[in-house]
């Protein structure tokens, strides 16, 4: 932790976490959060859907909604990151409080309900992104549409010339009946209206799909199926978790999704079974409850070509971003891999 979040971090604490959170994008914004640049290696440089990376460590999606530090997030070490959710409509989500630090239990939960300034505005803001990272976009859909999976396809036909990779997610619990999209008929047809949009694209970006850890192993198998069936490029495993199996801190039983330590190893199993599942046929994400590099290590071993953070950060600072990658490049050494992808699945098994 560097020296202004040594002394940031306790205050931020101190103050309602939705207010805190929006302090951090201020932060970046002004170029006073961890700057260490271009962090990569020989080993660490990865292709991940046909996209060149520096490294296989990325954020994800609900740390900049609305596409507002796309230059301070570039500057931050990370070798990807998604912003978002974005749906066709500007929303206010639901009610606050609405984000919820757990912090005896390393976690947070939230029930924002994708809110978000809508496609348009943020549009406009990945129209005028730095051009040196690798940047997605989180599809949502608007809360009272009538016709949720089109909303999908809209987003990423409306802002798909600005990004290099779209993220489908039908797996926040925060939306009602939004993870019924799991549903085997139901993907299918909205991943198909999302190819569509694609394909009216100038350029082919990869679309990848999130999903949840509340799935039965059926479950999964039906989701690796329609994923291969549809042509999508990656599963992102896994989104928060409803499960509140083991928590200490008082705001436990806060309706939302449950992200950070806790959610690790369930998150872990789902993607080494889904790793089984589609048999190298796809290339999977791993994210979930990941805050220094031997969890990062251990996601890509159980099947992840690359990974993601997010609630880590809460209480790490965005300089764990650097630590983190460059821990990972020496536990790869240490294994004696010259390459991530070596490394992908090899203890797969273990979480099986």
């Amino acid at each position: 932790m560097n020296f202004l979040e040594k002394i940031g971090m306790p205050i931020l604490h101190k103050i309602d976490p939705e207010n805190s959170h929006g302090l951090a994008i201020k932060a970046l914004q002004l170029g006073a959060a961890a700057n260490p640049g271009l962090l990569t290696s020989p080993r660490l440089r990865t292709t991940f859907a046909g996209i060149e990376l520096p490294n296989p460590v990325g954020l994800a999606a609900g740390f900049d909604k609305n596409a507002t530090a796309l230059l301070g997030l570039s500057r931050a070490g990370f070798g990807f990151f998604e912003v978002g959710a974005a749906t066709p409509r500007p929303q206010p989500g639901n009610p606050k409080p609405r984000l919820f630090r757990l912090t005896e239990d390393r976690a947070a939960i939230n029930r924002f309900g994708f809110n978000n300034e809508g496609m348009e505005a943020i549009a406009s803001r990945l129209a005028q992104r730095p051009r040196d990272a690798v940047i997605g976009l989180n599809l949502g859909a608007n809360k009272d549409s009538e016709d949720r999976a089109a909303d999908f396809a809209k987003v990423l036909a409306h802002c798909g010339a600005h990004l290099d990779f779209a993220t489908v997610n039908v797996s926040s619990p925060n939306t009602e009946k939004l993870r019924d999209l799991q549903g085997k008929a139901a993907l299918s047809a909205l991943l198909a209206g999302v190819m569509e949009a694609r394909a009216g694209l100038d350029r082919k970006i990869p679309v990848f799909l999130k999903i949840a850890p509340d799935l039965t192993e059926a479950e999964l198998a039906e989701i690796a199926e329609v994923a291969v069936e549809s042509g999508l490029d990656a599963i992102i495993a896994t989104n928060t978790t409803l499960d509140r199996d083991g928590l200490l801190s008082e705001h436990r039983d806060e309706k939302g999704g449950l992200s950070g330590a806790p959610l690790f190893e369930k998150s872990t199993r789902v993607l080494a079974q889904l790793s089984r599942l589609t048999e190298g046929k796809l290339p999977l994400v791993g994210v979930g409850g990941i805050s220094n590099a031997e969890q990062a290590y251990t996601k890509i071993c159980a099947g992840a070509s690359v990974v993601q953070l997010y609630t880590a950060l809460v209480y790490g600072g965005l300089s764990m971003v650097e630590d983190i990658v460059r821990g990972l490049d020496e536990l790869l050494a240490r294994d004696g891999f010259s390459s991530v992808s070596e490394a992908i699945g090899t203890k797969r098994e273990d979480w099986l």
